[in-house]
């Protein structure tokens, strides 16, 4: 008996140890290494509080009519611009980087922001020829008609021109999200430096990778003060597998 309980626990010992080696072999060899983070992401960054509030100061000075935030903010889409970051490993934990802001995506933002603004403000002109008494057509295309006439041209394209400053500028999101360097990471935090876009500048960031999912929050002061400043976590989506 005594032989019996000896040979088994000497059994389990061993397939313990086996299981255990096996399981160290796997993820030695084939288990994902969360440092390397090789490959082509993409994010969005969402302007559509920013472009609502703008709006609302804006509409504010200038109506007779009031409004508020969540009128505005109810004519707002989804307001994002795309930037997209390569990361190419060299060597284990460290690399090269580039960003950069898609133009196309910041032109799409802004014209939908302008839109959405457009419909407000013909609401809004609507109901204060109404209350003045008019007895014309108060419809959207009525009123936009009598602003082509007013404006000479639409109002989307017065807007554009002489309208508020509904997103931040271009240069500005270059600025702050553009260039391309070198990387490092290490516990947990992607650290780039900087030779193009802003030279000499250095970004800490502390990274969980989960799945496709690349979420970053910043580290450091290295952020342009008052662009972004509830910005972080950035969430960054695989846009294409590692092929480096």
């Amino acid at each position: 008996m005594r032989r019996i309980l000896k040979n088994t626990i000497l059994t389990i010992l061993i397939l313990t140890l086996g299981v255990s080696t096996a399981l160290l072999a796997w993820m030695h060899f084939y288990a994902p290494d969360e440092s390397d983070l090789a490959g082509e992401w993409v994010t969005e960054l969402d302007l559509t509080e920013q472009a609502a509030v703008r709006a609302l100061a804006w509409l504010q000075e200038i109506e007779a009519v009031s409004v508020s935030l969540e009128e505005v903010q109810a004519h707002m889409p989804e307001l994002t611009v795309q930037v997209d970051m390569i990361l190419e490993q060299t060597v284990p934990g460290e690399g090269n980087f580039s960003c950069h802001v898609l133009p196309e995506s910041y032109d799409a933002c802004e014209r939908a922001a302008y839109e959405a603004v457009a419909e407000v403000f013909r609401n809004l002109t609507a109901e204060r020829l109404r209350m003045a008494g008019y007895t014309g057509g108060t419809d959207s295309e009525s009123v936009e008609e009598l602003a082509a006439e007013t404006f000479g041209m639409s109002t989307v394209s017065y807007l554009l021109s002489y309208g508020p400053d509904l997103l931040p500028a271009l240069e500005d999101l270059q600025i702050e999200y553009e260039g391309s360097g070198t990387y490092l990471t290490e516990d947990d935090i992607l650290t780039r430096q900087f030779e193009s876009g802003r030279p000499g500048a250095v970004r800490r960031e502390r990274y969980i990778w989960k799945d496709a999912c690349l979420i970053l929050s910043e580290e450091s002061e290295s952020a342009i003060p008052g662009l972004f400043p509830d910005h972080y976590p950035i969430l960054y989506t695989l846009k294409q597998p590692a092929e480096y």
